[in-house]
């Protein structure tokens, strides 16, 4: 009740927000219909004013002009402010109502990641990381494409040092209350509609060649041509040069400046493009740089885009107002007069190179940092949504290495245990639960792996439970690995890398059989393992491509390598006779089995992990349900 009670809190919050941004929006958009309407009004009065008063000196309609004009152009840009606060109010109702959605389980407004789903992967594609209804897609709230492949990158590639876990933990700690930052950060970046290159284009833009400044005489031109206008001036007041030879020099310097007009317009296309996505990243920068930092990672990320200096913000609003400078060439009286004076389109082109030249080496380290914190904060908010999940203890093995060896004394024979191996291994956690199934329907279950070696066989009829059971650890051992909190009462990890083979498919493009593809997945946990790689393993009814009796004996066979190598992990299996490997290893192996009741001719399923092996079968029950001749 106490959890049902802390979810409708964090739901009223949610609505609460939305619902103030819904009254305010409300508030806003009669102030624009208000101000539309006004503005056509001085529209309407200053024509109908200078059409009444044509005839009478250009003093009167000047006057009308500034009397309308002037109004109209700050009513305009309130106007203009207006319109990005709307567009700010829709986005932020948007993301509560989507969280609200997500609170019961719907998540279907939120990018699933389908991009990086990968069938090879050690653990993603078996425990549903990426695609439809994955934890990515649970997880996401990111809003640029550098927080996006972030959080895609830390669960494809987890944590696997102790320190590291602790450091994220402790960054996502901090940023799981701050949810009006979260809030804002979230929407920003929401409001410009990125594209998937915008990274990758903007890194090579910065690294790309200057092409004005890279030559001397360019670099001139505007200093001599403003040198000459100044040389004119003085001349024509000293009353040495006529006027209208300065007039000519000045009209041949607009001329000259034709010359340059198509390069710049290119250049000026491409800049404009980036300048929209920098725009974005300003302001996220800027926000960042605000957020007061405790955490260790937090206080790094602060120091990477500048610290208290604000460099990262600064530096791209100067490169935002060049460009609102290089601009006034597309107003042609403009462009006339500041080419004709200061070859105006060609110092800014250079003034924005100098800027690129200067800050691209930066660039990459700001991207980098509102990756981190776009892909901390969707942690964040997972950590927020869910009260009652906790942070796991982390724990570091302590090796029994021999030293430190050459690569040739560290190979090791396929009976041999790995060299530098832990001499331990932990993962035990008390009321599991599976983070992507509702909350009401969710059975949890504990484990407890506290040695290495140490395999759990878990046993059981269909539908019993085991699959779901091995996807449920593996996910919050992943959860554990990244630095999120958890589901479970209680949670205490030895990292380690994870790796699976729950789902192995065909692959008619590689011509490859179902079995094969298990067999390279078997061999790929081998050769690991002999390598000294320190790995936690789930692996589900393994060798299914094959009669029972070899698959029996390749599942013993396996198991007893698994024990020589050291390793730790889970099986589930149909084959009841598995179970007896406790007797070759009493104190490396435990069996554990969910039960299937028939009581009066239904089925039913408690989902309860139980210690042993499992008494109860189904499959001949169902087919008979099913209408299938089944010999008794």
């Amino acid at each position: 009740m106490e959890q049902i009670n802390t979810i409708d809190k964090i739901s009223a919050v949610y609505r609460n927000t939305a619902e103030e941004a819904r009254q305010e929006l409300n508030k806003v958009q009669q102030k624009i219909y208000r101000i539309g309407s006004l503005r056509l009004l001085l529209f309407v009065a200053g024509v109908v004013g200078i059409i009444y008063f044509w005839s009478e000196s250009w003093g009167i309609l000047a006057c009308i002009a500034l009397i309308t004009l002037l109004p109209f152009l700050f009513l305009m840009k309130y106007h203009n402010r207006l319109f990005r606060r709307k567009d700010y109010l829709e986005k932020k109702m948007e993301i509560n109502e989507q969280e609200l959605a997500a609170l019961d389980y719907d998540t279907s407004s939120f990018d699933d990641g389908e991009a990086y789903i990968d069938p090879t992967h050690l653990y993603t594609y078996d425990l549903d990381v990426f695609g439809p209804h994955s934890l990515f897609q649970y997880i996401n709230r990111t809003c640029t494409q550098p927080g996006k492949h972030r959080l895609a990158h830390w669960l494809g590639k987890h944590l696997e040092r102790k320190e590291e876990i602790i450091r994220r933990q402790e960054a996502v700690s901090e940023l799981a209350p701050e949810l009006k930052f979260r809030q804002r950060f979230r929407i920003l970046g929401l409001l410009y509609k990125g594209k998937a290159a915008d990274e990758t284009e903007l890194c090579q833009w910065a690294e790309s060649p200057s092409i004005f400044r890279s030559r001397k005489l360019l670099r001139l031109l505007p200093v001599l041509v403003t040198g000459a206008n100044l040389i004119c001036l003085a001349l024509v007041m000293a009353g040495i040069l006529p006027a209208s030879i300065c007039g000519i020099i000045w009209t041949s310097f607009v001329i000259s400046g034709f010359g340059f007009t198509g390069k710049v317009t290119k250049m000026q296309a491409i800049y404009g493009k980036k300048l929209q996505i920098l725009s974005t990243y300003a302001a996220l920068l800027h926000l960042m740089e605000k957020q007061p930092a405790q955490a260790t990672l937090l206080k790094e990320i602060k120091q990477q885009i500048g610290g208290e200096k604000r460099k990262a913000s600064h530096s791209i609003s100067r490169l935002n107002k060049l460009m609102d400078e290089l601009d006034q060439r597309n107003n042609v009286f403009m462009y006339v007069i500041l080419n004709g004076l200061f070859f105006w389109e060609l110092r800014q082109i250079m003034r924005i190179e100098a800027w690129k030249e200067q800050y691209a080496a930066e660039l990459p380290g700001w991207l980098d940092a509102i990756g981190q914190m776009d892909a901390l904060n969707s942690l964040a908010t997972f950590a927020y949504n869910h009260p009652d999940y906790i942070y796991p203890k982390i724990v570091q093995a302590e090796r029994k290495g021999k030293g430190n060896l050459n690569k040739e004394e560290e190979s090791n024979s396929e009976t041999e245990a790995p060299i530098n191996a832990p001499s331990s291994f932990r993962l035990r956690a008390e009321a599991l639960g599976h983070p992507l199934m509702n909350r009401d329907r969710c059975v949890r279950n504990d484990i407890d792996m506290v040695k290495r070696p140490f395999f759990i066989i878990v046993t059981g009829a269909n539908m019993a439970g085991k699959s779901t059971y091995l996807r449920m650890v593996g996910i919050n051992y992943l959860l554990a690995c990244i630095g999120a909190p958890v589901c479970a009462r209680q949670m205490e990890i030895c990292p380690a890398r994870l790796i699976t083979s729950l789902r192995t498919s065909d692959s008619l493009n590689d011509n490859e059989s179902y079995f094969f593809a298990e067999l390279k997945r078997l061999k790929l946990i081998i050769d690991k393992l002999q390598a000294g790689e320190e790995l936690f393993i789930i692996l589900d009814e393994i060798l299914k491509g094959t009669n029972s009796m070899d698959k029996q004996k390749g599942s013993f066979a396996l198991i007893k390598q698994f024990m020589t190598l050291q390793a730790n992990g889970i099986i589930a299996t149909h084959d009841l006779l598995l179970g007896t490997l406790i007797d070759l290893f009493p104190d490396d192996i435990r069996n554990y089995r969910f039960e299937a009741d028939i009581t009066d001719n239904e089925l039913t399923f408690s989902y309860r992990l139980c210690p042993g092996i499992a008494q109860n079968m189904n499959a001949c029950f169902l087919m008979k349900k099913m209408g299938i001749a089944v010999a008794d």
